[in-house]
């Protein structure tokens, strides 16, 4: 954007010479590149400062990876990728056979537990029996009936379900393969159906200026000269590059980290933007400017560029 207000200055100066036919001389360039130096870097340290800009913005979504809860045969995959999904849709069926038979040898069990403890009850009220032999039999039906609803659990779960109304967008699960229940190897990625959320990675020098709910405007690269306006929503309070996790290794100096860029959640809030957002992928990229309550005449300028600049990325694509 910086590189536009040059070009558009110097434009500016090469049609003033020629149109008022101002000679070339040590007089007249230097006092043009003086003045631009002067006017240009003013301009930029006002706009970049009190209306903040980020080439690097972006749409963000939530993916849930799908980890069954027992591992299994996979016998049917009835999903088809991209397809819009209801909370409790099937996704897949792992194969149930050894646990339905697990389930029918714990009812089995209970059946001959529940009887043991009938007698002994019955014993221990007629004096014959120990209270003893009751409280065993008991511990025995319970324990029965606990294995029995964690086997009755994992039958339910053979058969793997949307967790929320989405989709699932590549689906390379097929009958034969096993299924395992282990988080690092899910068998499939599920989109929850919330929407995308917008991100701009704003310089920390404009740390100051920036605030929830100033104006915001975004421009996609994949939508040319279209400009979206909305509002912060949130600056979120952490950086990544800071951040550090337990382990056992100290913390130490190992070199000159980047800096990193404070993180801006935007709401794009036109109503232009609705027409464009099914469009719109997941992780789109975009640029986004800022508009604090400091110099409004300033502001214009920044819109002005935002504009010029979403133009200039579809035709001189940078990213």
């Amino acid at each position: 954007m910086d590189l536009l207000l040059i070009l558009t200055y110097a434009s500016i100066c090469v049609a003033i010479f020629k149109i008022f036919k101002i000679p070339l001389n040590k007089w007249t360039v230097p006092t043009a590149v003086l003045g631009g130096v002067v006017l240009i870097g003013t301009l930029i340290f006002l706009m970049n400062y009190n209306h903040p800009y980020s080439e690097v913005a972006r749409t963000y979504f939530v993916s849930v990876p799908i980890v069954p809860e027992v591992s299994g045969e996979v016998i049917e995959v009835p999903v088809k990728p991209n397809q819009l999904l209801a909370e409790g849709d099937v996704l897949f069926r792992i194969d149930p056979t050894p646990f339905e038979n697990r389930v029918r040898s714990f009812k089995a069990q209970l059946v001959s537990a529940r009887a043991d403890q009938s007698r002994a009850r019955e014993l221990a009220a007629r004096n014959v029996g120990n209270r003893r032999d009751v409280d065993l039999t008991t511990a025995r039906v319970e324990d029965l009936q606990a294995q029995l609803n964690i086997a009755q659990f994992e039958l339910d779960n053979t058969v793997v379900r949307a967790p929320s109304k989405g989709f699932v967008t590549h689906v390379s699960l097929r009958p034969g393969v096993r299924a395992v229940k282990l988080p690092l190897r899910p068998s499939m990625v599920f989109i929850p159906d919330e929407g995308h959320y917008f991100v701009a990675w704003m310089r920390q020098n404009s740390q100051l200026r920036l605030t929830p709910g100033d104006e915001a405007e975004v421009a996609f690269d994949g939508i040319p000269g279209k400009v979206f306006t909305g509002r912060v929503r949130q600056v979120i309070s952490v950086i990544g590059e800071g951040q550090v996790q337990p382990s056992g290794t100290l913390l130490s100096f190992t070199g000159s980290p980047p800096p990193g860029r404070v993180p801006v959640s935007i709401e794009i809030t036109d109503p232009d933007y609705a027409q464009y957002a099914a469009l719109m992928p997941g992780g789109s990229y975009g640029q986004a400017a800022l508009y604090s309550e400091h110099f409004h005449h300033v502001a214009i300028m920044r819109k002005i560029l935002l504009r010029m600049a979403a133009w200039m990325n579809y035709i001189f694509p940078f990213h």
